[in-house]
C-alpha cells in the first residue's frame, strides 16, 4: 500500500471564543481560507495540487454550515477545481480529517490533500446545531444520556482522581504552554492572523494564564455539580447506569477542563510523487489510524480503548511511542490514559494542552497532530501518538512516525 506522508502542519493561534477575544470578528469562512492559503504559499501548490480539501467542523449551522469546506476553497487562493469535504466526528473531527485523508492517499485515490478543521466558538456557539442524543428521548433516555462535564467527573468518580490531582495536571499544562511559548517552540507552525490591511490580529494563543496556580484554581466551584444534583438530576441518571457508585465527584471546573477558544489547522498530506512533483521533503508518515465506539454516558474514555486498537492492530506496545498527545477536555482524560498505561507524564503533552490553550472543537484534533509532530522534531525523538476522547461515546488516534 502507498504511504501517506505529512509535508507540512500549521494552525492559527487561538483566540479567546467570546465577544472580547481577538478572532471574534473573524468569521469561519475567512480564518479556513486564511489557513489554506497559507499550506499553499508556505509550499508553493499551484493549479489542482490537491485531490481534495477535507475539513472538519463540528457545529455546522449558520456561517459554519453548508460544507464550509467548498465555500474555503473557494474564497482561498485554491483552484476552484478543487473539492471540499465538511465532516463532524464531535471533537476528533480535525484529527478524522486527516486520518481520512491520509487513509484515501493509502489506497490510491489522489496524490495529495490538506486536512484540517475549524471552529470559531465564540459566533458559533457550542450546541445550538442540536443533537438528537441530547433532546430525543427515544434515545437520551434509553442511552442515559448526560453532558459531558458529568461524564468527565463520572471518570473521575470511577478511577479515583482528585480535585488536586486535576488542579495540577491543570498548572502543569499552564506552566508548560508558557514555556513553550517563552521558546519559540510554535513558531514552526503558529501563522499571524491579519486583517484586510494586513495588520496582525493575533499571533499568539491568547487564552493561557500562565500565573495560575493551586490557590486561584481551588476557589473555582465545580462547574457541573448543580446540574448534577438539581434539575434535571444527572448524577442520578449516572447512578442509575452505575449503581456502584454510590455518589459522582464533582472535581471539574473552569480551570481544569478544555477552555472555549476559536482557531483553525491544516496539514498537507501526499504520496511520494506529491513529495517529488511539489520539491516537498516529507516529514513525517502517517504510520497507522484508528477509531472506536464506547459507553455513551462515560463518554470520554476513548482515548484508552482506541490507543489499544491501535496498538493491537499494528502489534505495538505502549513503550513503543516516545512521545503522546492526549487531548486535555477534562482533566481526567489524560489522567485515565497515564493510568491505564502507567505512561510517564512527562511525555504526554509535553507543551501543555487545551486546558491551557483551548480547544477550537473541529481543529483540535489536526492541532495535536501537528504538534506532536514537532514536538518529535525538537526533541529528535522518532514515534508518537495522538489521541482524542469523543462526544457520545467514541474515540479515534493516529500514530506518526518521522522520516
Amino acid at each position: 500500500m502507498t504511504e501517506a506522508y505529512i509535508y507540512d502542519a500549521l494552525r492559527t493561534p487561538r483566540g479567546k471564543g467570546r465577544k472580547d477575544g481577538s478572532l471574534h470578528e473573524v468569521t469561519s469562512l475567512r480564518l479556513s481560507a486564511l489557513t489554506m492559503n497559507a499550506v499553499k504559499e508556505r509550499n508553493n501548490l499551484e493549479g489542482h495540487a490537491v485531490e481534495d480539501v477535507i475539513w472538519g467542523n463540528v457545529t455546522q449551522v449558520m456561517e459554519q454550515g453548508g460544507c464550509l469546506a467548498r465555500s474555503a476553497v473557494l474564497a482561498s487562493d485554491l483552484d476552484e477545481s478543487i473539492p471540499g469535504l465538511s465532516i463532524n466526528r464531535f471533537c476528533a473531527s480535525g484529527m478524522e480529517a486527516v486520518n481520512l485523508a491520509a487513509n484515501q492517499v493509502k489506497g490510491g485515490a489522489g496524490d495529495g490533500y490538506i486536512a484540517g478543521g475549524v471552529e470559531m466558538m465564540g459566533r458559533v456557539a457550542m450546541g445550538s446545531d442540536g443533537a438528537a442524543i441530547a433532546v430525543d428521548p427515544s434515545i437520551a433516555i434509553d442511552g442515559y444520556f448526560v453532558p459531558q462535564g458529568i461524564s468527565a467527573d463520572i471518570i473521575a468518580t470511577e478511577y479515583g482522581f482528585s480535585r488536586d490531582q486535576a488542579d495540577a495536571l491543570a498548572m502543569e499544562s499552564q506552566r508548560r504552554a508558557a514555556q513553550a511559548w517563552e521558546e519559540g517552540r510554535f513558531d514552526k507552525s503558529v501563522i499571524s492572523v491579519k486583517d484586510q490591511n494586513g495588520l496582525t490580529i493575533l499571533d499568539r494563543d491568547e487564552y493561557m494564564r500562565p500565573s495560575t496556580d493551586m490557590q486561584s484554581l481551588g476557589s473555582l466551584n465545580p462547574a457541573f455539580q448543580m446540574m448534577g444534583e438539581q434539575m434535571p438530576g444527572f448524577d442520578k441518571i449516572a447512578t442509575l447506569k452505575y449503581p456502584h457508585l454510590e455518589k459522582i465527584n464533582h472535581i471539574h471546573h473552569a480551570g481544569n477542563s478544555s477552555g472555549i477558544v476559536d482557531g483553525a489547522a491544516a496539514v498537507l498530506i501526499g504520496n511520494k510523487e506529491f513529495g517529488e512533483k511539489h520539491g516537498l521533503k516529507p516529514r513525517a508518515r502517517i504510520k497507522a489510524t484508528a477509531k472506536i465506539g464506547l459507553d455513551p454516558t462515560i463518554m470520554l474514555t476513548g482515548p484508552v480503548p482506541v490507543t489499544q486498537k491501535i496498538m493491537a492492530d499494528n502489534g505495538m506496545a505502549i513503550s513503543d511511542f516516545d512521545l503522546f498527545e492526549v487531548n486535555e477536555a477534562f482533566a481526567s482524560v489524560v489522567m485515565r490514559f497515564q493510568q491505564a498505561f502507567d505512561v510517564d507524564p512527562e511525555l504526554v503533552n509535553v507543551n501543555g494542552g487545551s486546558i491551557a490553550m483551548g480547544h477550537p472543537l473541529g481543529a483540535t484534533g489536526a492541532i495535536i497532530i501537528g504538534t506532536l509532530l514537532d514536538e518529535l522534531e525538537r526533541q529528535d525523538k522518532e514515534t508518537g501518538l495522538a489521541t482524542l476522547c469523543i462526544a457520545s461515546g467514541m474515540g479515534a488516534a493516529t500514530i506518526i512516525e518521522r522520516v
